[in-house]
């Protein structure tokens, strides 16, 4: 009888190639972005947290007088001090005892488990945290849009989900008070729908889903996860302990009614950002559903709309302004049907180191208790700041192409 595929299998060797197919989208745009500008990133927070004042009105010790008439009363500059928490941030992994002593070459084994594992996890904590770049403070990874008894959701949209598939989560009501289910995985994502385990859950619209045990509360008073554009770039709220009128972002919305982008409404937000910031926003971020609404714009009035490279090795579309060229940068974290106008200058990533092991008894590796296991716990405490809050602006409610 012949030998067969089938019937040699056993001996047969499997050949595999030394490098991991990605199959993950790690983009992380605006992280790389903040990293890279002239004062984004600091390390010097030695304490539980960092400080820094903020001017809020000027001296009004001024006048004009006719002779022999009372000068002014004094004055004097009106002065409040922000207070910035560092978040303390984690990523876990687990071997077996068996894994390190058969995954030790790329001849048992398509790569090393080790090194791909722990390569994987920086990637996942960068892309992690470039979704909370534009987070609130709550830790949302989607927020619902209907009531329903069940376990399929609708939400706004899965942008922080992507690829999240196994995720375990906890629901909450939108204060991030009230815990409606906890410990669920996530087993089925669309644009627009998410599908946890377990037994059905009433939620109603504006609650939302978080990593488990990652939950903010919506006033900041408690936080985990980094505070984020979606509580930097707003006009309403305390942020970093103060409140101030002179401390709000620039919001250009439309009441929840999407309406046509238009450069006057860019101009316009430009302009408000420049008179009360001190300066034209140095960057613009969107999705790319936005870009391409902005691309059409240009198509339209017969404008070129060439990729233009930037300083910081970054390109985008450009939107003009008397100040010079604004780079029009995609990000696919970024919320839909939003841009959002960033000075740069005005960021700031606050954190005591960069990811590292957590080895302070000199072990990288921790044997799980009664198991062939052993756990390693990568960790930052970190922060997004920004020292001049009324300096960025956001544009909401913008039809995608």
């Amino acid at each position: 009888m012949a030998a067969t595929m089938s019937s040699v299998a056993t001996i047969l060797k499997e050949i595999y190639e030394p490098t991991m197919r990605e199959q993950l989208n790690a983009e992380v745009t605006t992280l790389t972005r903040v990293q890279k500008t002239s004062e984004g990133v600091t390390s010097e927070v030695g304490g539980r947290y960092v400080t820094f004042p903020v001017k809020t009105s000027r001296n009004q010790g001024i006048g004009a007088r006719l002779e022999m008439e009372a000068l002014p009363a004094a004055g004097n500059q009106g002065r409040k001090t922000a207070r910035v928490g560092l978040r303390h941030l984690y990523g876990t992994m687990r071997l077996t005892g068996q894994v390190f002593e058969l995954a030790k070459t790329n001849t048992q084994a398509f790569a090393s488990t080790l090194e791909d594992e722990t390569t994987s996890l920086k990637t996942d904590l960068a892309v992690d945290l470039n979704r909370q770049v534009y987070g609130n403070g709550t830790g949302t990874l989607a927020a619902i849009t209907a009531g329903t008894t069940g376990t399929t959701f609708t939400v706004a949209h899965t942008l922080w989900l992507d690829s999240q598939i196994g995720c375990v989560v906890d629901i909450y009501d939108a204060t991030g008070v009230t815990q409606k289910a906890t410990g669920r995985t996530i087993t089925t994502i669309t644009d627009t729908q998410v599908t946890i385990s377990g037994a059905n859950v009433t939620v109603v619209s504006t609650d939302i889903i978080v990593r488990t045990g990652s939950v903010g509360k919506a006033d900041l008073s408690v936080q985990r996860e980094w505070t984020g554009l979606g509580a930097i770039v707003s006009s309403i709220g305390t942020l970093y302990n103060l409140t101030d009128p002179v401390w709000t972002s620039n919001l250009f919305t439309n009441s929840g009614t999407a309406r046509a982008l238009s450069e006057g409404l860019m101009t316009t937000a430009c302009d408000v950002a420049r008179k009360r910031g001190g300066s034209t926003p140095s960057v613009m971020f969107c999705n790319l559903g936005v870009r391409r609404s902005y691309a059409n714009l240009l198509v339209q009035q017969r404008r070129f709309t060439n990729v233009q490279e930037f300083k910081g090795g970054f390109s985008g579309l450009a939107f003009t302004t008397d100040k010079g060229d604004v780079p029009l940068v995609t990000d696919t974290h970024c919320p839909p049907n939003s841009i959002y106008g960033l000075n740069e200058k005005e960021l700031k990533w606050y954190r005591a180191a960069d990811w590292e092991f957590m080895n302070r008894d000199n072990s990288t590796w921790d044997r799980v208790p009664g198991y062939d296991a052993y756990d390693a716990t990568m960790y930052q405490y970190s922060e997004l700041g920004t020292h001049r809050r009324n300096a960025h602006f956001f544009i909401g409610d913008i039809i995608e192409s």
